[in-house]
């Protein structure tokens, strides 16, 4: 079983379908947790009624803050970050059990094949347009064609929903605070993982969720979290994904990886001079996170049992 926890900001009817499908299309018994922020939508009355575990504050924390705090509420091991505007399919908790089981280590995140009404270049989606909003959602066709596209697990990083043990997520230090309220912690992350050892990133093609695509985030203000990567780590989220994520699928290592025992990143021209110029003329992460929320964790914290 896992613990699937769910931050959310005033997006009911999204919610809704989202825990519904869980209840609907899950295996196993999972472990629900959700972090309400601000929750005046009538989010935080619907989910006492429904007794679902969860936490709340009164404002927008952000991703960060909220997801961290949730995975220290969470009860299993295993644990599922799933955003709230995303719908679960049959099978997808069972694919995350064969993965599991197929792997000799805890050092490891798993993702979900999403299927998105666009996809862009993205090779780890499925592009099919089941709707946008509540009002539109096609749940008949999804619970028809989710599967229609075939796709074997691939080795490399998507984004939510993502799979990890909680121990590492705890050693890693989790969603780093420079990067709030949550705009490329993800790629972060990665990094984070990749520093620690991690070699088995991969998207487990029958475990499949349908997403609504940015409920949530189209809303925030966005901070320059790819400008905090690269001051963070001297390379570019592009650099590492080409030149290092690339090498775990069956595409030619690089010439510049090829040179680094264990494929251990290395700053590079472009990261130094970025790292360089944001240093010197800007004031990441600090004004960014400023301009957020100076004070995003002050205020009560509840919690249901």
């Amino acid at each position: 079983m896992f613990s699937i926890i769910i931050p959310t900001w005033n997006n009911l009817a999204f919610l809704k379908i989202c825990i519904e499908s869980i209840r609907k299309y899950s295996e196993f018994n999972h472990e629900i947790i959700i972090h309400i922020n601000d929750g005046s939508d009538g989010t935080l009355d619907w989910v006492k009624a429904e007794g679902i575990r969860y936490s709340h504050t009164q404002n927008n924390v952000g991703v960060c803050l909220s997801v961290n705090h949730l995975v220290t509420l969470a009860s299993h091991d295993w644990v599922l970050y799933l955003n709230d505007d995303m719908v679960a399919c049959p099978g997808w908790d069972s694919a995350f059990s064969q993965a599991i089981s197929s792997t000799d280590t805890d050092l490891a995140l798993f993702f979900s094949t999403l299927i998105q009404p666009k996809i862009g270049k993205n090779q780890h989606m499925v592009e099919h347009d089941f709707g946008s909003t509540p009002d539109t959602f096609d749940a008949e066709g999804l619970l028809k064609d989710y599967l229609s596209e075939p796709r074997k697990d691939a080795e490399g990083a998507a984004s939510q929903p993502t799979l990890f043990h909680r121990k590492w997520w705890q050693i890693v230090g989790g969603y780093s605070l420079e990067f709030s309220p949550g705009m490329s912690s993800d790629d972060d992350l990665l990094m984070k993982y990749w520093v620690a050892g991690c070699r088995h990133f991969r998207v487990i093609g029958a475990s499949r969720f349908y997403h609504f695509v940015c409920q949530s985030t189209g809303r925030l203000r966005h901070t320059k979290g790819g400008r905090v990567f690269v001051m963070k780590w001297g390379i570019t989220q592009a650099e590492f994904y080409q030149n290092y994520m690339a090498a775990l699928s069956n595409t030619p290592p690089s010439q510049l990886i090829a040179k680094h025992s264990k494929l251990f990143p290395r700053a590079s021209l472009t990261g130094k001079l970025r790292r360089a110029g944001y240093g010197l003329f800007h004031d990441y992460p600090l004004q960014g996170i400023e301009e957020w929320d100076a004070v995003s964790g002050q205020g009560p914290w509840q919690h249901n049992q």
